[in-house]
């Protein structure tokens, strides 16, 4: 084919496309992508190779399927590419940031806010994290597994983001049991019993960073930060770090035999599934039944306690608690419901709300290896940075097959929680989030959907739809 041949349209079309692809070569700051741009001269003008032939047929309906079929694929790269460089949909599933984001919120997820990750996995079927629906079997392809590396973005994580991040306890995951994570699984049953018992646990199996579960938190620890928490209260460095105005914590609340109406629940915020009236063994709540005496409730002379809720509440809806006429006692939930926090099976004596302090790895520093330390960060070392780690039994560290006295980390780490403080499995539950598994900034709810209530009555919250995230802060 000669140039002469070629249309002026035809060169349009190559300029626009070679231009962009350009620009796109250069965020990734990979200059061998612009090979494709003889690919994309052959499809707008030399057309050597007969881009489009699949679809040519001389039966008319034949050919509408392939025109169908081309459009779908279209569809589908385009989707996949949105996701991955610009933005993604997700589902507030649980009710650790309650109240900023809440059970039910459809977010719009930037992924230019911090820079987008070029995939690990980059075969996958768009749309879907790990599973498809239906099929039930992954819904990638392992090969090829590239390393990380995330291009410039508008900027990088800073304190009381709210941050979707990979799970980072979810590289290995029990399917017929993912909650816990996998690790306190092992701590609580053994690794073989896991294992063996494949009816209750499933099959063990590894996901690559971009394919663990999504989660969603606020970052109140940046690289280099020491934080500690004394008496539900953070600490930076020493100095308090101010609580959002939707943080909450638990409540035992008392009243003197009258049962709070649904429409005083509705003005606390308190959804369905978190109003538990734990005065009664009914309903799955023995567990927080048998601490009532402990926190000090009494029982009538009938043998029975009064109405006795288990509520989470924000600062100002525990005010409002505390004047309401028939409330009699109110007690923050203590420290012995917490249950285990990081590092698993290393006790150094901290709970949920009294932690640390910890200090949170920065790319580049150094520490020791001592024991504290190994039971902090070797997972850090070994899961997170990919190195070999033996503990010899006289203590000894070796790692990569070197003996080792300290350790240079090479990623930055970041400490998250949810607002909803008492009712967050978060960092003081499985330890650091590094920085290979920030995925994007939630910066508008696009659809907010209460399921306590009917369609068309509340079921909808207006208020909430094409809101900035940061406008619920």
């Amino acid at each position: 084919m000669k140039l002469k041949k070629i249309e002026k349209r035809q060169w349009i079309n190559f300029s626009i496309w070679a231009v962009l692809y350009t620009l796109f070569s250069a965020w990734m700051e990979n200059w061998l992508l612009l090979l494709g741009l003889v690919v994309l001269a052959d499809i707008f003008l030399t057309k050597f190779i007969p881009w489009g032939g699949w679809k040519k047929s001389g039966n008319p309906k034949v050919q509408n399927v392939l025109n169908w079929i081309d459009d779908i694929l279209f569809a589908l790269i385009a989707v996949y590419m949105i996701n991955i460089f610009v933005f993604q949909n997700y589902q507030i599933p649980s009710s650790s940031l309650e109240k900023t984001l809440l059970v039910g919120d459809y977010l719009f997820v930037s992924k230019l806010s911090f820079g987008p990750r070029v995939p690990n996995t980059p075969i996958s079927f768009p749309l879907v994290q790990n599973t498809l629906p239906i099929l039930n079997c992954k819904s990638y392809i392992e090969w090829p597994d590239w390393g990380y590396k995330r291009v410039r973005g508008l900027g990088r994580v800073e304190r009381n983001d709210i941050v979707v991040f990979n799970f980072p306890a979810g590289d290995t995951v029990a399917l017929k049991m993912p909650n816990p994570d996998y690790y306190t699984l092992v701590e609580s049953f053994g690794r073989e019993a896991i294992r063996l018992n494949r009816n209750d646990f499933g099959d063990v199996i590894y996901r690559p960073v971009d394919k663990r579960e999504n989660y969603v938190k606020r970052c109140v620890g940046l690289p280099g930060d020491s934080l500690r928490i004394v008496d539900n209260q953070i600490y930076i460095d020493g100095k308090i770090l101010e609580n959002r105005k939707n943080v909450q914590f638990v409540y035992y609340v008392e009243t003197d035999g009258t049962l709070i109406r649904d429409d005083m629940f509705r003005r606390l915020r308190v959804s369905a599934d978190d109003r538990l009236l734990v005065s009664e063994r009914t309903g799955g709540v023995e567990y927080y039944h048998q601490a009532l005496s402990y926190l000090g409730f009494t029982k009538n002379s009938d043998g029975r306690y009064n109405p006795i809720y288990h509520l989470p509440l924000t600062a100002e809806a525990l005010e409002t608690v505390k004047k309401m006429p028939s409330v009699r006692k109110v007690v923050i939930e203590p420290d012995l419901i917490g249950g285990d926090v990081y590092p698993v099976g290393y006790n150094l004596g901290w709970t949920r709300d009294n932690y640390g302090p910890v200090w949170i790895p920065a790319k580049g520093a150094t520490i020791s290896l001592d024991g504290k330390n190994l039971a902090l960060y070797h997972r850090c070392i070994r899961n997170y940075e990919n190195n070999t780690l033996e503990i010899g039994a006289d203590g000894s560290v070796r790692i990569n097959g070197e003996p080792a006295t300290t350790y240079t980390f090479k990623y930055d780490y970041y400490w998250m929680m949810g607002d909803n403080r008492h009712c967050s499995a978060d960092s003081r539950s499985w330890g650091f989030v590094p920085e290979d598994h920030i995925v994007g900034k939630p910066i508008l709810v696009w659809l907010s959907i209460d399921k306590d209530r009917s369609l068309f009555n509340g079921g909808i919250r207006w208020n909430r739809i094409f809101r900035r995230v940061e406008s619920f802060n």
